[in-house]
Order: C-alpha cells, then sequence, then structure tokens
C-alpha cells in the first residue's frame, strides 16, 4: 500500500503531466522526425535523419519548449479554465503556480543549452520562440484575430527549426535546385496553419463562457458566434489551394488519399458548424479537427510507404 506522501507525489506528477499535455508531446515529436525523413529531406536516408544527433537535440527541444509553453499558459488561464475545464482544472490545481514556474524556468534553461550545443542560430531560434510563447500568453491570447492567428503560427513554427537546419547545410548557390521541395514544404505547412487556425477559433466558439467572465476578447465576443463561424467557413474554403497544389501540381505519394479524405470531411464539418450552438457541439467539432492533425501525422509515411514496406531507406548500408 501506498503512503499518503508517495500518492500525494503521484497525483503530483499526473497534475503536471496534465498541465504540459504530455500526451501532446510525442506526438509533436513523432511529426518532425516524420516531417524530416519524408518533407524537408527526402533525399538522405532514413537512418541518417534518426540517428543524427543535432537533429535530434533540436527535436527534443521543441518537445521542452512546447511543454513549457503549456505550463505558461496554465498559469495565466489558471482562472479561465476553472469555468471551462473544471476537471481538468481541479487536477492541474494539484500543482502549485510556484511549482509550475519552476518548471517553466529549468525547462527554457535546459532547452537553451541545448540549442546552444548546436548551434548560436539554434540558441537565437528558440529564445525567440520562448519569448513568442510567453508573450502569446501573457498579452495577446486575449485578443481578437491576432490571439489565433500566433497560437496557430507557434505551433507550426517547431517545423521551420527543422527546415532551417537542413537547409543552412546547403550551400547558397544550390538554393535554387530545392524550389520545387520548398513550394511543397511550404505548401504542407499552409494546410496545417489553417487547420490550426481553425481550431483554435472553435476552441473560442467552444470556451465563449469562460472567456466572456475574464475579459477574453475573441472574435465570438467582440463580433458574435455567426461572423465567427463565417470566417471558419472561409478558412476552410482556403484549405483548398494548399491541398489542390499538392495533390495536383506536386507528388505527395499515396498521402492524396489522406487530403481527399479530409476535404470530404470539412464538407461536412462546415454544415455542423452553422449548425452548432451548444458548447457539446464545439467540442465535438474540436475533437474533428484534432483527429485530422494527428491522423496527417501518421499519413506523412504514405508519401514514400516503402519505407515501412521494406525498409529501404531505413536499412540500406553502403
Amino acid at each position: 500500500m501506498l503512503s499518503k506522501a508517495n500518492k500525494l507525489v503521484i497525483k503530483k506528477i499526473i497534475s503536471l503531466f496534465s498541465v504540459v499535455r504530455g500526451y501532446n508531446i510525442p506526438i509533436i515529436i513523432l511529426a518532425q522526425y516524420l516531417s524530416a525523413v519524408f518533407i524537408l529531406a527526402p533525399e538522405q536516408r532514413a537512418l541518417n535523419v534518426l540517428i543524427d544527433f543535432n537533429l535530434f537535440i533540436l527535436v527534443f527541444a521543441s518537445g521542452l519548449t512546447i511543454a513549457s509553453g503549456y505550463i505558461i499558459n496554465s498559469f495565466y488561464d489558471s482562472k479561465k479554465d476553472l469555468i471551462n475545464r473544471p476537471n481538468k482544472s481541479m487536477l492541474d490545481r494539484l500543482v502549485s503556480q510556484k511549482t509550475k514556474l519552476n518548471v517553466y524556468f529549468t525547462l527554457n534553461f535546459i532547452v537553451a543549452l541545448m540549442a546552444l550545443f548546436v548551434s548560436w542560430r539554434a540558441f537565437l531560434f528558440f529564445s525567440v520562440y520562448i519569448f513568442l510563447i510567453w508573450f502569446y500568453s501573457h498579452k495577446i491570447k486575449k485578443q481578437p484575430f491576432i490571439g489565433n492567428l500566433m497560437s496557430a503560427f507557434l505551433a507550426v513554427l517547431p517545423f521551420f527549426a527543422i527546415l532551417l537546419y537542413y537547409y543552412n547545410q546547403i550551400p547558397f548557390e544550390e538554393i535554387e535546385n530545392y524550389s520545387n521541395q520548398l513550394a511543397v514544404i511550404f505548401a504542407h505547412a499552409s494546410f496545417l496553419f489553417l487547420l490550426l487556425l481553425i481550431r483554435e477559433m472553435i476552441k473560442d466558439l467552444e470556451n465563449l463562457k469562460g472567456d466572456l467572465a475574464n475579459n477574453y476578447k475573441t472574435i465570438p465576443i467582440v463580433y458574435g458566434e455567426t461572423f465567427s463561424k463565417n470566417i471558419i467557413s472561409v478558412l476552410i474554403i482556403a484549405t483548398f489551394l494548399p491541398v489542390y497544389i499538392l495533390i495536383e501540381i506536386y507528388d505527395v505519394g499515396y498521402m492524396d488519399t489522406y487530403f481527399y479524405g479530409c476535404l470530404i470531411v470539412l464538407l461536412f464539418f462546415v454544415l455542423a458548424l452553422q449548425k452548432a450552438t451548444q458548447k457539446e457541439e464545439f467540442l465535438r467539432l474540436h475533437n474533428v479537427l484534432k483527429f485530422l492533425i494527428v491522423a496527417g501525422v501518421f499519413c506523412i509515411v504514405l508519401i514514400n510507404p516503402s519505407v515501412l514496406w521494406h525498409g529501404k531507406r531505413l536499412l540500406h548500408i553502403i
């Protein structure tokens, strides 16, 4: 039998895991590695990507930075979450605000050291990234439009750390040879950015009561639910452009089946959105978007599934 003290320690560990959303971090790390293998460095052997120690440092630093971002976000949103997510909020409150801040600063210090090990550019990138996350949580999050845009941008930003890592290794005069690859990368990033932006705006509809009580100036509060729904519908239509580019202009292998599926789901999503009025309905729509984003991570392998079928790029030894 565990003593009361041990039970409390376990509860606090679970609480901290909930605060940093530890269930999200492995998905983000997997997404970065799959992006590196199939999108950012497709000309390299998968094994070389997986054993690249500097890449590992960057991916791990990204995971820690995102975890620290969740902590500072929870710190500033503690009152709002009592209304919007009472059950999760009670679990998160097992860890004191002081402890959250201590863990936040510790994680950021570790990230800075790790980034400095890779290069001064990596150190500068993560220093700016950490500052932007804090600035968003402290100042920008309560503002309409810019808060949603910045949240989606910060979610996509870790992938650009890996992009810069690979493209810094290419001589400047050869960059032009990678124009098609860059177009594919930015089309993927645009699609992901739009999905994340739509998700943020759905969250505003879902969290309307708590945002209103805590003086958050979100789009549905300032301009109304109908206006917010119309903006989301326009953003969904905008996702068709990067999907068209990826399917019709460039080769994404069998991943085109994922994009076709997304378009079908998003069409039904728009219809359900226009009818939605209750928090539970917005929560279901939010979960649909989360599913599309997570499914997109695993579907990256469809760009070249032979890596899984035969392991040629993973196991081939020169």
